[in-house]
């Protein structure tokens, strides 16, 4: 399993209460949420290349995989 740090964070409880909405239709915690956002962002972005060990059912709906 992937070691994972935790950290604080801040955010507008605006967009929480939005991140925690589309988490719901998506069935993910809203820690899982913000996780695929960021990761989705890197790989967008071409930042951050995953070692892909997980099955195609872990991604959004509009997901490169």
């Amino acid at each position: 399993m992937i070691k994972k740090k935790a950290f604080a964070l801040r955010i507008d409880p605006e967009k929480l209460k939005a991140i925690e909405k589309w988490a719901a239709d998506e069935f993910r915690s809203t820690n899982g949420q913000i996780e695929w956002l960021i990761d989705h962002a890197l790989r967008k972005a071409g930042r951050f290349k995953r070692r892909d060990n997980r099955t195609s059912s872990d991604s959004g709906p509009d997901s490169e995989n």
